[in-house]
């Protein structure tokens, strides 16, 4: 397995952890517990707890905003004192109801999970499946949305199957990324190159930053690489500066893994005219000398 596809694979599986949290039949009940989010007061966090005696169930914790917990009277939960507290996270795929005590910036309580019959009749519907009630709370969690099943019909990619939708709601890909990608010109063949360049932070935006120093139409593996490695715009630009222009992509990847930046040459070579060949930079590099 290559470096970025098992970086991406470690992030998913740290993100469906965190994020989906795929728990709860029917009967069960979910307990919650509220508190102020470390590090951002303007946010509740929340963790949900499977209340179940299987061994392998699941949790969900993430941060809310106020608004994002509908009916939570936020006064009461911050006043000294207990009181009743109830509110509801809403979302496309399903809904939490959850009702409980609280005050003093904390409150407990349980909370019951209903899918949306008519985004599961959509998901039947355009041919991803009818998920299962751990599938249908992941949607709910990760916050799945339509605009996301549509922009993927669009760009005309495979059907995706609920983890899929699962893994690019996880990472925050919505409907404009998706058709933003497809107008860059960037339509991988399968879903999971897609969470790929999701999971790796690439964007339009960025892509368009290798277009204006003239690395338009980079391949989908070369974005991969040089996203990986951190190479950017300014990174290649640079280089361009004091001479080295059309450098490849490998060889860009392999300048970026040394270490080796436009400064350290500039550097090393001070202000002849004529710039060394690469292969001379990397031995400046490694051995502090050229060949």
């Amino acid at each position: 397995m290559n470096r970025p596809l098992a970086f991406v694979c470690a992030l998913l599986l740290a993100l469906v952890a965190v994020s989906s949290a795929c728990m709860a039949q029917s009967a069960d009940w979910i307990r919650f517990s509220l508190q102020p989010e470390r590090g951002n007061s303007a946010k509740i966090h929340a963790n949900f707890i499977e209340d179940s005696d299987r061994a392998d169930h699941n949790n969900w914790s993430t941060g809310f905003l106020p608004s994002e917990l509908v009916g939570l009277e936020v006064a009461s939960f911050r006043a000294a004192g207990s009181r009743s507290l109830h509110f509801s996270i809403v979302r496309e795929a399903g809904r939490l109801d959850c009702a409980g005590n609280g005050g003093g910036n904390h409150a407990a309580g349980t909370c019951r999970f209903a899918d949306n019959p008519a985004f599961t009749q959509l998901l039947v519907n355009r041919g991803i499946g009818r998920p299962n009630r751990e599938q249908a709370f992941g949607l709910m969690a990760v916050n799945a949305r339509r605009d996301v099943i549509d922009a993927v019909a669009a760009a005309h990619y495979p059907t995706p199957t609920i983890n899929d939708l699962t893994a690019l709601a996880a990472l925050g890909a919505d409907g404009g990324y998706v058709s933003g990608m497809a107008r860059a010109g960037y339509r991988p063949s399968t879903i999971h190159s897609l969470i790929e360049f999701k999971a790796l932070g690439i964007t339009p935006e960025w892509i368009a930053g290798f277009a204006r120093v003239g690395y338009a139409n980079l391949p989908g593996d070369g974005l991969v690489q040089l996203r990986a490695l951190g190479v950017t715009s300014d990174y290649i630009a640079g280089f361009q500066r004091i001479g080295y222009r059309n450098l490849p992509v490998s060889t860009l990847v392999q300048l970026k893994a040394l270490n080796i930046t436009p400064e350290f040459v500039r550097a090393a070579v001070g202000q002849q005219a004529t710039m060394p060949p690469v292969s001379e930079l990397v031995q400046l590099k490694l051995f502090g000398r050229r060949r």
